[in-house]
């Protein structure tokens, strides 16, 4: 098997064009030399969590945020390093494929090589399972050669993407030990960077002189906060899956019969689909933390469903399209109750086929209400984090069964009076993950390689490379890094009246905000893609031509230049220092203290930990 690692790729003439392009970097990284300037220290989003997580990370908690800068910039304190030591670095795919992976690679090679030729990347064949076995394989122009800005994990391959138990961490610290690493890059979403958060804090404890860098990659974009505006993957998943799903809305205009009901990609957050929706324009979308917020039910959403089948048929409109995500299943309360129940038995050891006769007399009734095959798909065993194998639970059919169930009901009793129901169900989960990467993640994840570069650099560890201000052109990303413990959070599950219980402070996945700009741009629309039929088809994805450089919808509407702003708000604090100096006239001093004070104010109620409230769940 591991020979098939690394091997040529035969390329069709798109694929060696593709393998061609050269992605541009940002001022900051180009040369050889790296100017970093640390931040001041950072902290937890949520300060209800704050001490569990400086108690659980001691060695890598609370260390600044670093900005890399170009040649020409005026900082004064920045650290300047012109001399490279050849070094040793160790990556791994430690998450699920997703499209720009092998960019990230290169880009690492590339910066390894232009700072000390004599530098050397370890790729780890197999995922986490090749980590342990310190099964290696030295990246090459030669190996990357047909691998450039191509799809897929396969140069290297990947595993389970757990890194977690003290076995799996003391193998992985062996290993990097063993093969004299200075630094272990480890490409994946939020778990691959929750456990990188903790192999840089044994890794620091243990004085291991390997340092940990996290890069964000997954196809699902849910590895989102304040310093991470999108994932590498997300963008090209989105723009495949929106072009599959305009072809269905196409096919529905024009058949005028069907109902086509898909599932998207995602795990539990929806933010696949919301971006699928506003590229594509389908007429509905059900969101998992719609369902959530709202506690609708099956009965809830069917009736939801039917009642715009109906209101189209008015229309004299018998079809339509239907986006769900594959986290919606685990989002409607009386199903994510039943299958707790289950999860809980299976624990116990309890074999799938006698789970029925020992639920609860309530959650009986609803797995007995389901149909057989979505019974079978509850019954299977959990992910390693405690959740439904979504992927494997066809929500769509489900759906739509019940669907058609009361529309034929409503027919029978006269109430609807359109065609007959007919529904098609799709999942679109592994069509787009193999893909060529968009021309934006084949950019961003290169960077990003660069940017792992410079953060070793500088000597960081427990760090993730970030790139802020991407919505604009390449020459206007902030390069940067931030300390993966400053993304974690400390979630609180309530266990009955007055108890609770603090769970393991991790990166958590981000859902969809119901409050943010994206979900506000698809509540105006509703209305218009429910009934309007103003399907949008974006067409396969473009390398170049107008539309080459499109982005993410949500990337652009949201504008989260986090880095950015947070270097606006020093230089607004260094004018401060620079205006009011011992000797300047008493109104100066009189006005900056009136504006401080109120400033502070504000500021300490915004970030007291009674207006951060945790929710049991």
């Amino acid at each position: 098997m591991d020979a098939d690692y690394g091997i040529a790729r035969e390329l069709s003439d798109l694929q060696k064009l593709r393998s061609q392009y050269q992605p541009d970097l940002p001022p900051c990284l180009q040369g050889t030399t790296v100017r970093v300037e640390l931040g001041d220290a950072t902290t937890a989003a949520d300060h209800s969590g704050e001490h569990v997580i400086s108690r659980s990370f001691p060695h890598t908690y609370g260390q600044p945020l670093a900005h890399f800068l170009r040649a020409t910039a005026k900082v004064s304190d920045a650290q300047i390093i012109t001399e490279h030591p050849a070094k040793r670095v160790g990556i791994v795919f430690c998450g699920r494929q997703s499209p720009g992976g092998h960019n990230v690679i290169w880009g690492i090679h590339d910066a390894l090589k232009i700072h000390n030729p004599n530098s050397t990347l370890l790729g780890f064949l197999g995922g986490s399972e090749g980590l342990f076995a310190q099964k290696t394989l030295e990246i090459t122009n030669d190996i990357l050669a047909t691998y450039k800005n191509q799809g897929g994990y396969d140069m290297l391959g990947r595993t389970k993407d757990q890194i977690r138990t003290t076995e799996q961490v003391n193998a992985a610290m062996a290993a990097c030990k063993a093969l004299k690493l200075d630094a272990l890059i480890i490409i994946g979403g939020v778990t691959s960077n929750t456990d990188a958060a903790q192999l840089a804090e044994t890794f620091a404890e243990a004085k291991c002189q390997t340092k940990v860098v996290g890069v964000p990659v997954t196809l699902n974009g849910d590895l989102k906060n304040q310093f991470v505006e999108t994932n590498v993957g997300f963008d090209t998943i989105c723009k495949v899956n929106s072009q599959l799903i305009s072809n269905m809305c196409t096919d529905a205009l024009s058949a005028e019969k069907y109902y086509y009901f898909i599932r998207l990609m995602g795990r539990k957050a929806s933010h696949v689909a919301l971006e699928c929706t506003l590229q594509s324009h389908p007429n509905m979308v059900i969101l998992g933390e719609e369902v959530a917020a709202s506690k609708l039910t099956l009965f809830d959403i069917t009736n939801k469903i039917c009642d715009t089948v109906q209101a189209r048929a008015e229309q004299d409109k018998n079809h339509g399209v239907i986006l769900l995500p594959e986290g919606l299943i685990e989002s409607i309360p009386e199903v994510y109750a039943l299958l707790q129940e289950i999860h809980g038995l299976l624990t116990q050891g309890v074999s799938a086929d006698k789970i029925s006769s020992q639920l609860s007399p309530w959650a009986s009734a609803l797995f007995e209400f389901l149909p057989p095959f979505i019974k079978k798909q509850l019954l299977l065993h959990p992910e390693s984090d405690d959740s439904a194998q979504l992927s494997q639970i066809e929500t769509e059919k489900l759906i739509a069964h019940l669907v058609e169930t009361e529309m034929n009901k409503r027919l029978k009793e006269g109430t609807y009076k359109g065609k007959k129901f007919n529904a098609i169900c799709h999942f679109f989960g592994y069509q787009a993950r193999g893909s060529l990467p968009s021309k934006f993640d084949c950019d961003y994840a290169y960077v990003l390689g660069h940017v792992c570069y410079h953060i070793l650099a500088a000597g960081l560890n427990g760090y993730m490379a970030t790139l802020t201000n991407l919505k604009n052109p390449v020459n206007k990303w902030r390069c940067g890094a931030a300390p993966i413990t400053a993304m974690m959070s400390v979630k609180r599950y309530g266990r009955g009246p007055g108890k609770a219980s603090l769970g393991k402070p991790a990166v958590h996945p981000a859902t969809v905000d119901l409050k943010g700009k994206s979900y506000e741009l698809l509540s105006q629309n509703a209305t218009k893609f429910l009934l309007d039929d103003v399907y949008r088809n974006p067409g396969p994805l473009q390398f170049d031509g107008p539309g080459a450089d499109a982005k993410a919808i949500t990337l652009c509407v949201e504008d989260q230049d986090y880095m950015g702003r947070i270097k606006k708000l020093q230089e607004y604090l260094d004018k401060v220092r620079t205006i009011v100096k011992p000797g300047c006239s008493q109104d100066v001093l009189k006005a900056a203290l009136s504006a401080m004070s109120s400033v502070t104010e504000i500021l300490s109620v915004m970030t007291s930990p009674s207006s951060n409230v945790n929710t049991p769940f």
